[in-house]
């Protein structure tokens, strides 16, 4: 299956682009799923249960394991198996395109992507990012894979756009804010106990949106504005795993910090990057968006929810 046909593709003029944003709304999207499917893993009970036992009851009336169970596919139960079946695809057309993926190439595209938008991995598991970008680098690659890039065009890019590949240090942040000094003192405490930082963000946690994540506010940098400035300077002088002290922000409210990466910056060579550069490129020439669906026939991918 061939999604665009070869050809040499010259520079157009000097205007200055942008990393990509379709690829990183489609990887977006998927670790978004790959989210959902670890909620519903960490939901899911024993398998040696009943499915009428009673999970909870309200006026003397249960509610059983089944129900629940039924409740949670129809939530998110289209969204978790598409997610399965898309990962699936991708590592079968690798197989049939002879598509390779290193560490390397995982480690360039997550540096990358947190200097562009480091909050799209917030609630996600640390391997599981690791692995949604490995199924994007496969379909980038195998989409890519008609269209010819020239060697002038890609380094002309790199020299107009190298600041781009100057990452700065970033840090895989999570944060429990509360309105007084007193109530984060006792947070800290409870952490000292043995107390969860997640449990305790989505009991306690003012900042609702990192709360429902259980604090995590995914990569910040120094040029990240969306956050407090308190925060990035706190989590900068902290030890990757390691709750921090009491942190006043600026509206008033205090925060305890923890680091959970750190990914450290560097200035990406034209060697390291040439490629990525590439298929970044190439991906701009295509006609339009390909998902992983689109192979779907191509590898005879059925699901419960039909066509």
């Amino acid at each position: 299956m061939k999604y665009g046909q070869g050809r040499n593709v010259q520079e157009t003029g000097p205007q200055k682009r942008r990393l990509k944003t379709k690829p990183l709304l489609v990887l977006i999207g998927i670790l978004l799923a790959s989210n959902i499917l670890w909620f519903v893993g960490w939901l899911t009970p024993d398998k040696s249960k009943q499915p009428d036992e009673e999970v909870a009851s309200v006026a003397g009336e249960a509610i059983t394991r089944a129900q629940w169970m039924t409740a949670m596919e129809k939530e998110v139960g289209r969204e978790v198996l598409l997610d399965l079946v898309n990962n699936k695809v991708m590592e079968t057309a690798a197989k049939k395109y002879g598509i390779k993926v290193t560490d390397e190439e995982i480690e360039l595209e997550l540096a990358l992507i947190t200097s562009v938008d480091g909050r799209s991995h917030s609630g996600l598991d640390i391997e599981q990012t690791r692995q949604k970008i490995r199924s994007n680098l496969i379909l980038e690659k195998v989409l890519s894979n008609d269209v010819v890039i020239d060697d002038a065009t890609v380094k002309s890019f790199y020299e107009k756009n190298e600041s781009l590949y100057n990452i700065l240090t970033a840090y895989r942040t999570s944060i429990i804010t509360v309105p007084t000094k007193e109530e984060a003192e006792q947070a800290v405490d409870e952490l000292s106990k043995g107390s969860s930082f997640d449990a305790l963000a989505k009991e306690l946690s003012t900042d609702l949106a990192s709360a429902s994540l259980g604090g995590d506010i995914g990569y910040i940098n120094a040029e990240t504005e969306t956050i407090d400035p308190a925060i990035y300077k706190a989590a900068s002088k902290q030890k990757e795993g390691k709750d921090g002290d009491v942190v006043e922000l600026q509206d008033g409210t205090y925060a305890i910090i923890l680091v959970n990466e750190v990914v450290e910056g560097r200035a990406f060579s034209y060697d390291e990057v040439k490629e990525h550069i590439r298929r970044e490129l190439a991906i701009e020439q295509l006609p339009q968006s390909v998902s992983p669906e689109a192979f779907w026939k191509e590898f005879d991918a059925k699901w419960f929810y039909g066509k």
